[in-house]
């Protein structure tokens, strides 16, 4: 009979490392999961992932590539809440989600042995939640120490870091509080030797202190993949990897595809035609080699023939850069394409504008809204509010392609939130005389390389055309290498064509102003980029970044001075806590009949001992309208002011006059007129309007008491009315306004 007293403690294999600062990060395999081809837990601090991997043992037929998915998801539960929404699920990812999944996928794509093709899937999941130790930083150490524990080839381990610096210290995986107080927010990833990706977003730092950022990183990384290779010799069933083979060769065919292929190609790339004829000439060079195989042997070699001829593709254009110093396009390696720039393109737009370089073009737009606009985010980490918004689109027709539309692509978000993050700190998002919720909106309309640079000089020329007072230009450049390891050449190009990304080396992303870097975006493909090559890349991109920010000032060398017209204004005031809800009123009827009889958009949002009022109009007067109504219900009555009222209701002893929006006094019949009156007939009725006087407020009830009579010339001979006094110890009110003491009960 089985012993079934297993514990927990004997269960898998676990190992911790310090981070440098005293927090513990722990690995563990073989409790969770077993079923997979790997798995491992990762924790730092309460936040705990799950990360699991499995792979096909076969790849398909004629397959010549990797078909690997990486998906991250967070539960609710993790953090013990529910998610939103009416069913009350997880369901499709969140773009935080997906933005995580790339930085994992860019990672670790690289790493499988270039023949391996059987469809491998990586699956993240937050299990348990710290909102002080955000997981992003985390998932890749997760994935792939999930691979480390598996037989599944790879070239790694790798892992992920974030980057930040507070008080002017470098600290790895700053908490949430101390990424409030950084200028750098950066996630690194990186093997045992080489730095594989980059991503972040900065406050215009320079050029040394992101390479110090990048090595401070990698020597983080380095004891995290140690850590790796220590958990798996723990791990009987992590070696040896398993041995595959996913891809038939033939090597005559291969030297007769390079012989009669490479000098033809080697002079088309020397041509320097334009995107589309290049294509049409490599194409055309490939198929005339086909017609070569005979007939019988075509199906089983053509897909052999085109995988051999895209090698020979790759080794010509890169022979040509490096050999000639010369690239696809005739350019030198460190020249931009032309620019040409049209903004106010679009007459209904609030700031529109179109940025062309070279074969790139992206048509940006910039529209204002009000705090209702606001994007609310609820993730299960990260909940919040967002005023600023940048969304990329990338259609198939910007490429030439006939493409289904479906849902946003994983690309066209992380593109967009490159772009969001390079310009993000321009906006003056944190003056308050800016209540604005901004959107920009990237259509790609051409593509050959760096259409997400172009995304960030659109959109600076969008934003300032709308009116946006900028705190200072943007731009971006995508800068890519060629190398050489055998003769140990290399070059590095600014502004990458389609073509030179890849077939290249890295597809390296800088944005920033003039005084600084802003937003970074790198993947590496090759083993090894020393700190001089990235000093150098950097340099050569900051001169590129400057002279595309030239062409900008030229073209928008300020923001517009006022907002188009048809621009919402919007206005925000204070008002004391407590007028809140006399603002809104019941149900809100207050608020809603303001903004329907004012042509305007109110928002009320409780901040400290303030309610905030936003107030946006199409034109000043609406505005105006609207404010005069909220300072009349916010204003305090004060005894001896004049109002103008409105009457409410006849009673037999008076009227009830409103002398503000949402208080009533009332006007007694002798303060009416100077002369005795029976009643108000002819004299008042609902509706009218007059103008009275506040005479008095009682202490005890609050009411206020109004007098017309005062505020009229008194007639000739007139004299005040006697008042009697009250009787000895009466303490009670007087019934009205002539001295009469209330009538006892027995003459009632």
């Amino acid at each position: 009979m089985s012993d079934n007293n297993i514990s927990f403690e004997t269960l898998g294999t676990e190992l911790s490392f310090d981070l440098g600062d005293g927090r513990q990060v722990t690995i563990e395999t073989g409790r969770l999961a077993k079923q997979a081809d790997g798995a491992a837990v990762v924790r730092m601090g309460n936040t705990m992932l799950l990360a699991t991997v499995c792979c096909k043992k076969e790849a398909a037929e004629n397959a010549d590539f990797m078909p690997l998915q990486v998906e991250y998801q967070e539960k609710y539960a993790a953090v013990g809440r529910f998610p939103g929404g009416f069913f009350k699920r997880e369901a499709r990812p969140s773009e935080y989600e997906i933005l995580i999944a790339r930085l994992v996928d860019r990672a670790l794509r690289p790493l499988f042995p270039s023949n391996f093709h059987a469809e491998t899937q990586v699956l993240v999941t937050l299990i348990s939640g710290d909102k002080n130790n955000l997981p992003d930083a985390l998932a890749c150490l997760a994935a792939s120490s999930a691979l480390a524990v598996s037989n599944i080839p790879f070239e790694g381990p790798i892992s992920e870091v974030r980057v930040g610096r507070v008080d002017g210290q470098m600290v790895i995986n700053p908490t949430v509080e101390q990424m409030e107080n950084s200028d750098i927010d950066m996630i690194v990833a990186a093997s045992m030797d080489n730095i594989m990706m980059v991503e972040g977003e900065m406050k215009e730092i320079s050029e040394q202190d992101m390479v110090d950022a990048l090595n401070f990183a990698h020597q983080a990384i380095k004891i995290q993949c140690q850590a790796q290779l220590d958990l798996a010799a723990k791990v009987p069933t992590a070696n040896p990897k398993r041995e595959y083979c996913h891809e038939n060769n033939d090597e005559e065919l291969r030297e007769r595809v390079n012989k009669e292929t490479y000098d033809k190609v080697y002079a088309i790339a020397k041509s320097f035609m334009g995107k589309h004829e290049r294509n049409d000439a490599f194409d055309a060079i490939l198929a005339e080699f086909l017609e070569t195989i005979p007939e019988e042997e075509r199906d089983e070699k053509e897909p052999m023939a085109q995988r051999y001829y895209h090698d020979v593709q790759y080794h010509a254009m890169r022979n040509m850069i490096l050999n000639e110093r010369v690239r696809l396009d005739g350019r030198k390696m460190d020249e931009i394409r032309p620019i040409w720039i049209k903004t106010d393109y679009l007459p209904s737009a609030h700031g529109s504008a179109i940025f062309t370089r070279g074969e790139t073009q992206s048509l940006a737009t910039c529209t204002l809204g009000t705090k209702l606009d606001e994007q609310t985010i609820d993730g299960a980490v990260v909940e919040g509010t967002n005023r600023f918004l940048l969304h990329y689109n990338f259609p198939p027709f910007s490429v030439g392609e006939v493409k289904a539309i479906r849902s946003t692509g994983r690309r066209e978000i992380g593109h967009g939130n490159l772009a969001n993050r390079a310009l993000k700190p321009m906006i003056p998002l944190d003056d308050p005389s800016f209540p604005y919720t901004v959107r920009v909106v990237s259509d790609i309309l051409e593509s050959n390389g760096s259409s997400s640079m172009a995304t960030v000089c659109a959109g600076t020329l969008a934003l300032l055309d709308c009116g946006v007072k900028m705190k200072k230009p943007v731009s971006g450049i995508a800068m890519g290498l060629i190398t050489d390891e055998e003769t140990g050449k290399y070059a590095i190009l600014s502004d990458i064509l389609g073509d030179e990304d890849h077939l290249g080396d890295m597809d390296f992303k800088v944005c920033g102003t003039a005084d600084g870097i802003t937003a970074c975006q790198m993947d590496i493909k090759i083993n090894g980029l020393s700190s001089e090559r990235m000093a150098e890349a950097l340099e050569q991109a900051k001169r590129g970044r400057l002279f595309i920010l030239g062409k900008i000032n030229e073209a928008m060398p300020a923001p517009r001075e006022d907002y188009k017209p048809f621009v919402p204004r919007i206005v925000q005031m204070q008002v004391p806590k407590e007028f809140i809800g006399a603002i809104i009123g019941p149900g809100g009827k207050i608020i809603q009949e303001m903004q329907r009889e004012t042509n305007t958009v109110i928002n009320i949002e409780e901040v400290g001992a303030f309610g905030v009022v936003d107030i946006a109009a199409a034109n000043v007067d609406d505005i105006n309208a609207a404010v005069a109504r909220i300072k009349a219900i916010t204003q305090v009555p004060e005894v001896g002011e004049v109002y103008h009222g409105v009457v409410k209701s006849i009673m037999p002893f008076g009227a009830f006059v409103e002398f503000l929006p949402g208080q009533d006094g009332l006007l007694h019949i002798s303060e009416v007129d100077y002369k005795r009156l029976e009643n108000l007939d002819g004299i008042l009725k609902e509706g009218d309007e007059l103008d009275v006087k506040l005479v008095a407020i009682d202490e005890k009830t609050g009411k206020f008491r109004l007098s017309r009579k005062v505020l009229m010339p008194k007639p000739e001979g007139y004299v005040e009315p006697e008042r009697k006094p009250r009787p000895e110890g009466h303490n009670g009110p007087r019934r009205d306004g002539h001295g009469r003491p209330p009538r006892r009960p027995e003459n009632k």
